[in-house]
């Protein structure tokens, strides 16, 4: 018994070393609201700055594509510059052969404004993906926030009952010591400390998790600590009044960016179809020569024209594939409408439940904590035993544990909603 009673102790004192490692590397904590962490994020986030440019990128193509092509120019000369020998030549005639001629190729067809509407259109679909970037991130950004500041708050009641629990071993091992109480009460009392700190560090595991998270969301080395700062009576107010299922559903279909990339690349399909059917039209090259003494007149000057037949070779490949990417995409625009149709009904009543049960819950702790505040005195008193008082520990703790993850739970249900919609139509802040 005193090898078990010993092992405990040990047990414990490596939690309260882990948990002293775990929060005293970095004793700053810095409050922070959830403006203040969605501006910082978008003025810091790395992956937006990156996706940003990306449409930089789409945005410099399509003005390359508008761009007219390089004349061509050629020149010929006689490197010997000898005298030309033809009977005809008068004297006084430049002696030397030169040939010159330049050449710009022309579109027909309006082949190179489709060119250019195809790779505008393809930026409108990069901006569409940043801004489904954004709202990936802005919703992982909102949700560790408000699930580190409700683990936070569950880690106080651990904090609070450990801190009490503590006390009372202490006591209960001193009165064991002379004799008064039985050993195997002071090992059932340490039992139950080992498992709440087993607990408290599965806690501080999981906010070391978030705590990361908002560090590189927010593109901060430093190693404070956030503690998020959340008004309890906003996320209580938090409310589907007046939001209709359909009404939520008919947002979604016109707001989400996802979507609208998918909708952005399908008309991009079908300019890039206008595109390939222009194409059929082939370009002419236009030119002007000059030929000083090689040809059969001196100084002779031509203008020039040239153009490919569209005998064998129609763009028939490229049409056809054109035709089957613009297939294609309706069917995959079909498919996330549904997709998001789903999505948003899908959350709405996860929210419309998660609502209710937090409504019809008894969310009034005073009667605990003041039943609570005479529990320690109780059992000094010896007027509850072990298991009476331990209960009144294990009810209190799974009470207020339960509570803080049904409001986690009830705000992370409306924060997935306005993931679904496109837009922060429920706010807590």
């Amino acid at each position: 018994m005193l090898r078990l009673l010993l092992s405990f102790g040990l047990l414990a004192a490596s939690l309260s070393v882990a948990r002293a490692q775990a929060g005293g590397v970095v004793p700053d904590t810095v409050r922070l609201t959830l403006p203040e962490a969605e501006q910082r994020f978008l003025e810091n986030n790395l992956s937006l700055l990156a996706h940003q440019y990306n449409v930089s990128l789409a945005q410099a193509q399509a003005v390359q594509a508008r761009l007219l092509d390089n004349p061509t120019v050629y020149v010929e000369q006689d490197v010997l510059r000898r005298k030309v020998l033809r009977p005809e030549v008068p004297e006084g005639t430049p002696g030397s052969e030169m040939i010159f001629s330049v050449q710009q190729l022309v579109s027909l067809a309006g082949r190179r404004k489709a060119a250019g509407k195809v790779a505008e259109q393809g930026a409108v679909v990069e901006q569409y993906n940043l801004q489904d970037l954004l709202r990936n991130l802005r919703y992982q950004l909102r949700t560790s926030y408000y699930d580190l500041f409700f683990k936070q708050q569950t880690l106080k009641v651990y904090d609070a009952e450990i801190k009490s629990l503590t006390r009372t071993v202490g006591l209960y091992q001193t009165q064991f010591e002379k004799g008064n109480i039985a050993l195997k009460e002071v090992i059932r009392l340490r039992a139950f400390l080992f498992t709440l700190q087993s607990e408290q560090q599965a806690i501080l595991a999981e906010m070391a998790a978030e705590q990361t998270d908002l560090h590189v969301l927010l593109r901060d080395p430093s190693g404070v600590q956030y503690a998020p700062v959340v008004s309890l009576a906003r996320v209580r107010d938090l409310s589907l009044n007046g939001f209709a299922e359909q009404q939520l559903v008919d947002t979604a279909q016109v707001l989400r960016t996802d979507l609208n990339a998918r909708r952005a690349s399908l008309e991009q399909q079908n300019l890039n179809l206008r595109l390939q059917q222009k194409l059929v039209t082939p370009d002419v090259a236009v030119g002007y020569s000059y030929d000083r003494a090689g040809s059969y007149i001196n100084n002779y000057h031509a203008l020039t024209l040239g153009v490919a037949l569209p005998v064998f070779n129609r763009n028939q490949g490229n049409i056809q594939a054109a035709k089957g990417q613009v297939a294609g995409s309706k069917l995959l625009v079909d498919h996330q409408q549904l997709q998001v149709q789903s999505e948003v009904r899908q959350a709405y009543q996860l929210a419309a439940r998660n609502d209710q049960l937090f409504q019809s819950t008894n969310r009034d702790t005073a009667p605990f904590e003041r039943l609570m505040a005479g529990i320690e005195q109780s059992y000094a008193k010896r007027l509850l035993t072990v298991v009476e008082y331990l209960d009144f520990f294990e009810s209190y703790k799974n009470t207020l544990v339960q509570l803080n993850a049904l409001r986690a739970n009830r705000v992370r249900a409306f924060e997935q909603l306005n993931f679904v919609v496109g837009k922060p139509v429920f706010k807590a802040e």
